[in-house]
């Protein structure tokens, strides 16, 4: 009987085990079910996606950017298509012995390394850095047999941008760059950041930064279908991308050359204008460097070289140099006088070599008085003495309201940006500019320089060619323009620029017929005669000496006591034809003398070029560095038949097709 309980016991206990282990096998498939209705009902569309999303991998596709070209359609800006050898740092592992052993197949230099240890603190780790550019095809091939060797290194065909006449015109053009961290934070604060996706360059100066919306285009798209290991298996959808618009400048890039060639070692500024629209015609800044070291990324020891030189070639001197203008100013403040009633034409001041104030004596060029002067003897002789008094007379601050509408010491809204305001000072403008009260307050003393374009006085070229094109127009007025026009590459459609009239001065007829037969005088019987000794033209203009560096009081002026970089600079400022002027102009040679003697004779070779249509000769040119221009010693050609070194010119008509080409070549180099 006990026996037979027992087996009773263990058969209950054996049933309550099987029953417990049927309901954690029911509990544990029933919560398998749930999970998977959950999965494939509920989170069905969500998983999809997902799943969808890591089996197509969307790829920018990098517009082609439009070109820049000049007013006559001569490129000077383009791109090429070229391989680059690439590492991706975070598959890449230890960089060092990695770029050791790439070094036995491909050429690897010194500034090579710099410069990929420079993007390396400018991006990050996951983004595909060059290593080396423009491989050769040779290159390509050796690597190429190689690859396995080099984890996270790939080779990529990318568009480089290149500037065909290399350091022509670099200051108004600028140039491309490697886009950094904070314009990376920048791009992505605006609307257009998703038109940046997959852009690694970005325009930093001149007219490619200022257009960078224009010439960038629009980025393309494509969805590739991947496999689990990431590998493109074939291509689902493309949209592809928009090439940048073409830039039209204004400027005439063989004027540019030539004032280029003029200036040859000397620093210094031109900016040409057209007074009946504001087009600039020539924007010269010397020295200048090539915009094509900068594409890459510089080089340690070539940006050492732009940046420590002591002739600053990265300064651009037509927009953000400023000087005092010396004896250019007097037609303006002629002008201030006239529009005032502080002097007529014909009241006379005599001149006697000096203008005493107070304790302090101002002097005339070499002390030597001229005598009786009136206001057109006054600018054709360039007395000092008369604008001396006048200055006295008008105050700072009635000079300042007269001079600032022609846009002295004011920024004259170019169409690039980096402007400058100059100074023209005024009574208040010293109250802000100085903290202590006795360096606020504005002594007489301190006007009579002003009338001659010294002292606290101090524009850019832009600024005094911008009013001279004022003056010399009877008072229109224009926002000075670089670009003429934008081309839409895929259609063809051009778009001018505004050149929209600014509200004009109140210039009298009168007056201004006045000072512009001074200026004519000037070049007939004053400072710049013998610089248009025979020119077939009649042109006007005002010579300018600015001190680059303050003489003591009463001490006379000895440059051949002073370092070069501290003696006078020579300025012109000039217009031409006389009747009806197409051109006005401001030159500066920095430390180069009176402004007879360097500045005047360029802009002599200017006018040549562009109203006679003449090119000068190599003599003529040496002549012109020289500051002995004046009539033709060579014999001239015409300008149309002098070719443009290294130009690149392309018909209007075929520029759209072949941008649209070469970007089509470059997306599919890209997918490569």
């Amino acid at each position: 009987m006990t026996e037979l309980k027992n087996v009773e016991q263990e058969l209950s206990r054996f049933n309550t085990r099987l029953l417990a282990a049927a309901a954690f096998v029911l509990f544990g498939f029933g919560l398998l079910g749930a999970r998977l209705v959950h999965l494939q009902i509920v989170k069905h569309e969500e998983l999809a996606t997902q799943a969808e999303n890591n089996r197509i991998a969307v790829v920018p596709i990098v517009p082609n950017r439009g070109l820049i070209v000049d007013r006559n359609g001569v490129v000077l800006a383009n791109n090429y298509s070229a391989y680059t050898l690439e590492i991706t740092p975070s598959k890449a592992g230890e960089l060092e012995p990695l770029i050791d052993r790439l070094a036995e197949v491909v050429e690897i230099q010194t500034r090579d390394r710099k410069r990929l240890k420079r993007l390396l603190e400018e991006s990050k780790s996951f983004e595909s850095l060059p290593i080396r550019t423009k491989l050769s095809d040779e290159e390509v091939a050796r690597f190429t047999a190689q690859r396995f060797r080099f984890p996270g290194v790939d080779i990529k065909a990318r568009l480089f941008r290149n500037y065909p006449l290399g350091e022509i015109g670099s200051h108004l053009l600028g140039y491309i760059g490697r886009i950094n961290q904070a314009e990376k934070e920048a791009i992505e604060e605006t609307e257009d950041a998703a038109n940046y996706r997959g852009t690694e360059y970005i325009g930093k100066l001149g007219v490619e930064q200022s257009y960078e919306a224009e010439l960038h285009g629009q980025t393309g798209f494509e969805e590739v279908e991947t496999s689990a290991g990431g590998r493109p298996v074939r291509r689902l959808k493309s949209n592809p991308a928009t090439p940048g618009n073409k830039v039209v400048l204004s400027v005439d890039i063989k004027l540019q050359a030539l004032v280029e060639r003029l200036f040859g070692e000397r620093r210094g500024a031109l900016v040409a204008l057209d007074p009946r629209n504001g087009e600039v015609l020539a924007f010269v800044s010397k020295p200048t460097f090539d915009p094509n070291l900068f594409v890459d990324g510089i080089d340690h020891e070539s940006w050492k070289e732009l940046n420590e030189s002591i002739d600053k070639p990265l300064l651009n001197r037509a927009l953000r140099g400023t000087y005092p203008p010396g004896s250019t100013f007097k037609p303006f403040m002629a002008m201030a006088a006239l529009n005032t009633g502080k002097r007529s034409p014909s009241q006379i001041i005599y001149d006697g070599g000096t203008f005493q104030f107070g304790n302090h004596t101002f002097r005339s060029h070499g002390d030597t008085g001229l005598g009786p002067v009136d206001m057109v003897r006054s600018i054709v002789k360039s007395s000092n003495v008369y604008y001396y008094s006048l200055a006295n007379e008008l105050g700072v601050d009635l000079m300042h309201d007269q001079l600032e509408p022609f846009g002295f010491g004011r920024k004259t809204g170019i169409d690039v940006e980096g402007e400058v305001t100059g100074l023209l000072p005024s009574t208040e403008w010293k109250r802000k500019a100085y903290k202590k009260p006795e360096l606020q307050k504005w002594y007489a003393g301190e006007t009579i320089s002003l009338g001659i374009g010294q002292g606290y006085n101090n524009f850019t070229m832009l600024q005094l060619s911008s009013a001279t094109a004022t003056l010399v127009s009877g008072g229109q007025r224009y926002k000075p323009r670089l670009v003429r026009e934008i081309e839409d590459v895929t259609t063809g459609e051009r778009r001018p620029m505004a050149h929209a009239a600014l509200p004009p001065l109140p210039l009298k007829p009168e007056h201004v017929e006045l000072i512009t037969r001074a200026l004519y005088g000037v070049t007939q019987e004053g400072t710049s005669v013998r610089s248009y000794l025979g020119a077939p033209y009649k042109t006007g203009g005002k010579t300018g000496t600015a001190q680059a560096v303050s003489i003591r009081a009463n001490e006379k002026y000895n440059a051949a006591k002073l370092e070069e970089h501290k003696r006078d600079h020579s300025l012109y400022m000039a217009f031409a034809p006389l009747e009806a002027p197409t051109i006005a102009l401001a030159i500066v040679v920095e430390n180069a003398g009176f402004g007879s003697e360097a500045a005047a004779p360029i802009s002599r070779r200017v006018f040549d070029y562009v109203i006679a249509g003449l090119w000068p000769s190599e003599e003529d040119i040496a002549l012109t560095r020289e500051g002995k221009s004046g009539a033709p010693v060579g014999k001239q050609r015409q300008a149309s038949d002098v070719p443009l070194p290294g130009a690149i010119t392309i018909l209007p008509a075929v520029a759209g097709a072949s941008a649209q080409k070469l970007a089509q070549g470059a997306d599919a180099g890209s997918a490569r």
